[in-house]
């Protein structure tokens, strides 16, 4: 008997167990260590901070699914990672022993970078359900006194699709309140160009989503170094391409939700051959830290280059798709693993993402996420917000049925001529 531990149930350790308890007999243990026994959708969070969706549509209660797909649930948390003992430390002091380890945290926010950043100052975020909560009571509170509206994500980012999301469902709901006349709104970002994305754009983006600012009156700042927050006002340095300071900008806000840099949390941070200096963890291409072999990365918490360099740092987002098939690569080299055999399996690291506007969207396909591509589209219209939608109540489902992907699914996808494994080669 092997025992597997997941650290981490969002997107990708959630899924990462069932395929585990998919592909490993019925005597080897599955373990999650999670804080908390929920799963939240975390790309429903901006339509929760407008009051468009409620905790409870989003979330899941993991025990039961978990209980009749026999995984183990650890609500109580890591707080430390050992690697060279094979256990994870957990927050009461007890420790969990493991054969396997996949880490799937997700980030740590580093809200704490920036004077002035974050929920518990001067702005809000839309990466936690709590955060989009209190998000939404300060939307409630700008339907009553309107004022400037920035949003965007700063130095050191690698997720930009929720902030263009959010830029366009917070319009969206300001246009039905019948206020947007009063509330100006700025789109400030690390980007070099719009529709960057962190992937040097994907298809036309950068065009798309363009056209889409100025259709709904949205200016914008690129290039851009926040300096601070301070209340009601933005301080931030547009960079010119040699990191000479080409402007210095005062803009006022009244709400403001910028995204935050990625770090790895603290369970992980600063173990020698598992992390980079931010904290990620670092695979080969099979998902496997080279240190640490028997613990595996997954998801946003894993260690990815820059797509190459920019006047202001940008990193390189881990999109769901891209997610899911860094699950399946790892649950079929652990598997591998514990049969005797090699590790052989690859994510393409395939990219497909709906970014909803409220109304409309933009979506795009990259194959794979980092160029060059063998796809590289990209499409908007009104179709992509009934597509996010719809996702958003499939994935739902699969969570709460225990599944990781079910025959549609995969149906599906081979259709549409994307996978989630690159071609297995023997030496």
């Amino acid at each position: 008997m092997v025992h597997v531990v997941v650290l981490g149930a969002g997107l990708g350790g959630t899924i990462m167990a069932y395929e585990l308890r998919d592909s490993l007999s019925r005597d080897d243990k599955v373990t999650v260590i999670n804080r908390g026994d929920t799963y939240s959708f975390v790309p429903s969070n901006p339509w929760v901070a407008v009051g468009w969706r409620e905790r409870e549509e989003i979330e899941v209660d993991l025990k039961p699914v978990f209980a009749k797909r026999d995984i183990t649930l650890r609500p109580e948390g890591a707080a430390r990672v050992h690697p060279a003992e094979n256990r994870v430390e957990l927050t009461t002091g007890e420790s969990v022993p493991y054969d396997y380890l996949v880490i799937a945290t997700g980030p740590d926010l580093a809200f704490d970078e920036i004077e002035g950043f974050g929920p518990a100052a001067n702005t809000q975020s839309v990466c936690h359900i709590d955060h989009a909560l209190a998000a939404k009571d300060q939307f409630e509170k700008l339907l009553k006194n309107p004022g400037p509206v920035v949003i965007g994500a700063v130095q050191g980012a690698s997720c930009f699709g929720p902030a263009y999301e959010f830029a366009f469902i917070l319009e969206k709901a300001l246009r039905d309140a019948k206020i947007r006349d009063k509330v100006p709104m700025t789109f400030v970002t690390s980007e070099p160009y719009i529709g960057h994305l962190g992937l040097d754009g994907v298809g036309d983006t950068k065009g798309l989503l363009e056209s889409e600012m100025r259709a709904h009156h949205i200016k914008w700042i690129t290039n851009a170094k926040v300096e601070k927050f301070e209340p009601g006002k933005l301080f931030v340095d547009e960079i010119n391409d040699d990191g000479s300071v080409k402007k210095k900008h005062e803009v006022p806000m009244a709400y403001t939700m910028m995204l935050p840099a990625f770090r790895g949390v603290a369970a992980v941070r600063g173990i020698e051959g598992l992390t980079n200096p931010r904290g990620f963890i670092i695979v080969d291409k099979h998902q496997r830290n080279p240190t640490y072999q028997n613990v595996f990365g997954i998801g946003v918490c894993i260690a990815i280059p820059p797509m190459g360099p920019t006047p202001v740092p940008v990193g390189v987002p881990k999109t769901g798709f891209m997610i899911e098939s860094m699950v399946t690569a790892t649950a079929h080299n652990i598997t591998n693993l514990v049969a005797g055999r090699a590790p052989d399996a690859q994510g393409t690291w395939n990219a497909v993402c709906l970014a909803d506007f409220g109304d409309g969207g933009v979506a795009f396909v990259a194959q794979p996420q980092i160029p060059p591509r063998n796809v590289n589209w990209s499409s908007s219209g009104k179709w992509v917000h009934l597509a996010k939608i719809g996702f958003e109540k499939y994935f739902l489902r699969k969570v709460r049925q225990g599944k990781s992907e079910p025959f549609y699914e995969k149906l599906a996808l081979q259709v549409l001529g994307i996978d989630k494994l690159k071609e297995v080669k023997f030496d």
